[in-house]
């Protein structure tokens, strides 16, 4: 597993941290991470344009495994949670992966989450307004906050 072997690679890294965990075989052991500031559209969201609705959450998911697919992932930890899961800012081939996300528009920032990182919120919230400015992804159309939609908010294609 690329990912988990970008954890390792360091023999001097050294953190524990608890998180809910899956075997994917006897030997490789899977952990789900949260993206710092990040909020994606939820995989079964969709989202509206012109043409009509889409699936603009499955297309972050896919965004999301095409860029780490085949390629090494630097993962650092942040000393929180989300959701019960480890909070982490996601790099392949030197690039943020939520910052891609958001300049798709298939995410949005989350300023609140980024107060300790004020070029990381800066450079998150230029990637939306070159998101929204390009109407990249979802935002060529109607959407829902990923966190309004957990909530049972849809648009009315989604009813």
């Amino acid at each position: 597993m690329l990912v988990g072997g970008a954890l390792l690679a360091s023999t001097s890294w050294s953190q524990t941290f608890d998180a809910k965990a899956r075997a994917l075989d006897g030997d490789t052991v899977a952990v789900d991470f949260r993206l710092l500031g990040v909020d994606a559209f939820e995989r079964g969201q969709l989202c509206r344009r012109v043409s009509g609705c889409w699936q603009c959450g499955k297309a972050a998911q896919d965004f999301a495994a095409n860029a780490l697919r085949s390629k090494a992932a630097t993962i650092r930890l942040v000393p929180s949670s989300s959701y019960g899961r480890p909070v982490a800012v996601v790099t392949v081939d030197g690039a943020d992966l939520g910052e891609r996300l958001i300049r798709a528009g298939l995410a949005t920032p989350q300023a609140s989450y980024l107060r300790d990182d004020p070029a990381r919120l800066r450079a998150y919230s230029a990637a939306f307004a070159s998101a929204r400015k390009q109407r990249a992804g979802a935002f060529a159309g109607d959407w829902i906050e990923p966190s309004r939609w957990r909530h049972g908010d849809r648009l009315s294609c989604e009813r």
